[in-house]
């Protein structure tokens, strides 16, 4: 506060030294008796405060010039605090004026303590101004790097033109979108476009990985708590639910929710209140809601592993993203793309691809989708000694190689590879290949045995 800069501006030569005098004790303090000279010096110095007389021409008391400086005042720095100086009968005035921007205003004449405890007021409100406004340029800086790896799509093939078309007609809307693809395929990346051209966009967007939830952690998560409510918790505790409220859910891996958490979910969605853990309270929340799955939510509904009025409720708009063997044309673009941002990353300026490597990656499966093309990419700029990577072992090996000599000639195939690449990843173990698949065991086991795997 000591430091704080404060504008005093009367026609009163006597208040301007009086209180000059009383106030450079504690602050910074410039004088002002030609009201005219304001916009100088708000474009010369950052004032913290400024105290305004709202009369400087002899017997006119109606304020009138108060309201224009200030109205001035405030077309230069939105954020200025204004106080004004006022006699006795200009107190309706004054507060007239507190109406249109003023801070506060102190009688003529002042008696010291009270003028210090206003100024002092006035200039914590200008701190916390700063202080919102830091806050919410950091918010903005720190959104726009969390969205950089998700802001654009790189394609033009007609499967994802098909994709963007579908965004920019639903993103202005609110209703409910459930996005669906494969692992690797850019769900999120979809959420966050379609939150980017909606009204809610100035608004913050929660991403939730459902999957890494567990049942226990589910209600806490999402719905928050109060201090006590269980054994650890021991403070209140803000759910993503109520933290998204008046921006955009990303609810991802909804395929993977038990029945009773998208029983507790639909009561969520359904009356737009949430009610924290421990607590009697609701609150109301309102919310964009997108989901994402690699799940085929219908296949199972019909096996009653998922609710069906659930499903109603989430998929208002579906979405659906092309694996990008669906969209070949486009690896060309997208493998430019990982290796323009790995070659800077890893220093490794200059280095191609040949035309005979892409062509051969553009007969690849690509069961990982566009996240194994993008580490692909990255392996062969971190392996390679060449300049020219002509060789595609680098980028399709092993399993990989023995796959394109074999291409899946069916959906029955395609579906064999898939589970049989998941089993391969998580080392046979059968209960986290069905949660990385987005399916119950039971379904995994019966699609095993369709295909004849052991």
């Amino acid at each position: 506060m000591n430091r704080a800069k404060i504008l005093i501006v009367d026609d009163d030569e006597d208040i301007l030294e009086t209180g000059r005098m009383f106030l450079k004790q504690e602050f910074s303090v410039d004088i002002e008796q030609d009201p005219n000279n304001i916009p100088d010096r708000l474009r010369s110095t950052d004032y913290d405060l400024i105290l305004l007389d709202m009369n400087f021409k002899a017997g006119i008391n109606d304020g009138e010039e108060g309201f224009n400086w200030l109205n001035e005042i405030l077309k230069v720095d939105p954020q200025a605090v204004v106080v004004l100086i006022t006699a006795y009968g200009e107190i309706d005035l004054a507060v007239k004026a507190m109406k249109q921007g003023a801070t506060d205003f102190v009688l003529k004449p002042w008696k010291n303590q009270k003028l210090l405890a206003t100024i002092l007021s006035a200039l914590q409100l200008r701190q916390s101004k700063k202080e919102v406004e830091k806050l919410k340029v950091t918010q903005e800086r720190l959104q726009d790097e969390i969205d950089q790896p998700y802001y654009y799509f790189i394609g033009e093939s007609p499967a994802i033109q098909r994709v963007t078309e579908l965004i920019a007609r639903v993103a202005a809307t609110d209703a409910n979108i459930l996005i669906l693809g494969e692992n690797g395929t850019g769900k999120e990346l979809v959420a966050r476009a379609i939150h980017r051209q909606s009204a809610r966009k100035d608004k913050v967007f929660i991403s939730v990985d459902l999957g890494a939830i567990t049942e226990t952690l589910f209600e806490s998560e999402l719905f928050g708590h109060v201090k006590g409510a269980f054994t650890d918790a021991k403070q209140d505790k803000t759910g993503r639910f109520e933290l998204a409220s008046h921006g955009t859910i990303f609810l991802d891996e909804i395929g993977n929710l038990s029945l009773p958490l998208q029983s507790k979910l639909l009561t969520v969605l359904q009356n737009r209140k949430i009610q924290r853990l421990g607590s009697p309270k609701e609150t109301s929340i309102d919310f964009r809601l997108i989901c994402a799955t690699n799940a085929d939510l219908h296949q199972m509904v019909f096996e009653k592993s998922f609710r069906q009025d659930l499903l109603y409720r989430i998929n208002t708009v579906e979405v659906r993203i092309p694996p990008l063997r669906e969209r070949i044309e486009d690896i060309p673009l997208l493998t430019n793309h990982f290796l323009n941002i790995y070659t800077k990353k890893y220093k490794r300026a200059g280095i191609k691809i040949d035309k005979s490597v892409i062509a051969k990656m553009q007969k690849y499966y690509w069961p990982g989708n566009i996240r194994e093309l993008q580490h692909a990419i990255e392996r062969a700029v971190i392996l390679t000694e060449e300049k020219v990577i002509q060789k595609p072992e680098i980028l399709i090996s092993g399993n990989t190689a023995r796959r394109e000599q074999h291409s899946p000639k069916t959906l029955e195939e395609m579906e064999k590879i898939f589970i049989l690449q998941s089993l391969d990843e998580n080392e046979g173990n059968v209960t986290q290949t069905a949660m990385a698949l987005g399916m119950t065991r039971t379904a995994l086991y019966r699609r095993m045995k369709k295909h004849g795997i052991q």
